[in-house]
């Protein structure tokens, strides 16, 4: 592969057997009698998660979900980790918790909105990538915009959730991606609740990815030796990069505020037209000028108000 690293087989998110996100295979195939690409068929609840091989494969190397927990200072959280890696501990079940499952499930919508708003292409979704340097680094794309040399991740978030606390807990893991692949951005494609939606771009960090890869082999060595980690404290995250995107396609202030501006937008125009012509036709020693229905007043300081006259 030319720049993204050695190419693995996909499934690390769950989707193995050659299934990739987007591509997961429905309870029923009602898809394939419609001509419905698979890419565009809603998963079955089933499909979603992790399998037992792909569970396996996750001992043996750390991921972007794994950066999260190494830098998040919960020491539980990292000793879980640690025990799961040396296969003292089993994965937990995540097929009925309700924020996991909807997370997996709306992700093929989630990068269809982003490619309808962004217009940029997503590509190579579901494909697993191995570090060249350090093979025990690796990471599963939920797509890759190659136009921009940038990594997509899909997350579909609490409404009451900011975007500062987003970027926080999911910055190891936008960086680790970026690390492996050595792509040289970031985007973070976020639906808050069911209300708003938001594109935000960051970019790589090669400082921040020296103490996050400064605290993956500590805590890789710790796993080949069997002795705990300690949590490190995390790098201050850089911050975004160029203008946010925002959908407020289910806000109903903005739709209201929306509607009204494209209702009387011609009229505002015509408004502000009529205004410059009245002031203009009022000369320097006038103070006062009225007539059908309206009047002007020039102030002290020189300024022309114009109101309906009563």
């Amino acid at each position: 592969m030319d720049k993204s690293g050695t190419s693995m087989a996909s499934g690390g998110s769950g989707r193995d057997q050659n299934i990739s996100a987007g591509q997961s295979i429905p309870a029923r195939l009602d898809w394939e009698e419609q001509n419905i690409p698979p890419s565009l068929a809603w998963p079955a609840l089933h499909w979603l998660g992790l399998s037992q091989p792909s569970q396996e494969e996750r001992r043996h190397a750390l991921g972007g979900s794994d950066a999260n927990v190494i830098l998040s200072g919960d020491s539980s959280k990292i000793l879980k980790l640690w025990r799961e890696k040396r296969g003292e501990g089993e994965f937990d079940d995540l097929s009925h918790v309700l924020a996991v499952m909807l997370g997996n499930w709306t992700e093929a919508f989630n990068r269809q909105w982003f490619e309808r708003v962004s217009g940029d292409l997503v590509g190579r979704v579901g494909e697993g990538i191995v570090c060249e340097k350090d093979p025990w680094r690796c990471c599963t794309l939920d797509g890759f915009i190659d136009a921009k040399d940038c990594v997509f991740e899909a997350k579909h978030t609490s409404a009451f959730m900011t975007s500062d606390q987003l970027l926080e807990r999911y910055m190891p893991q936008l960086q680790h991606n970026m690390s492996v692949t050595k792509a040289s951005r970031a985007v973070l494609s976020v639906i808050f609740g069911n209300h708003k939606f938001e594109i935000i771009e960051v970019a790589s960090d090669w400082l921040y990815q020296q103490e996050l890869l400064n605290a993956e082999k500590q805590f890789w060595r710790c796993v080949l030796t069997g002795e705990e980690p300690t949590p490190v404290e995390p790098p201050p995250p850089p911050r975004p990069i160029g203008s946010r995107e925002i959908c407020f396609e289910g806000n109903n202030a903005w739709a209201a505020a929306a509607c009204d501006w494209l209702k009387h937008r011609e009229g505002a125009k015509t408004h502000a037209a009529a205004c410059g012509l009245i002031k203009s036709l009022i000369e320097e020693d006038v103070t006062r000028a009225f007539g059908h229905g309206i009047e002007a007043k020039r102030s002290r300081s020189g300024a022309i108000t114009i109101r309906e006259r009563a």
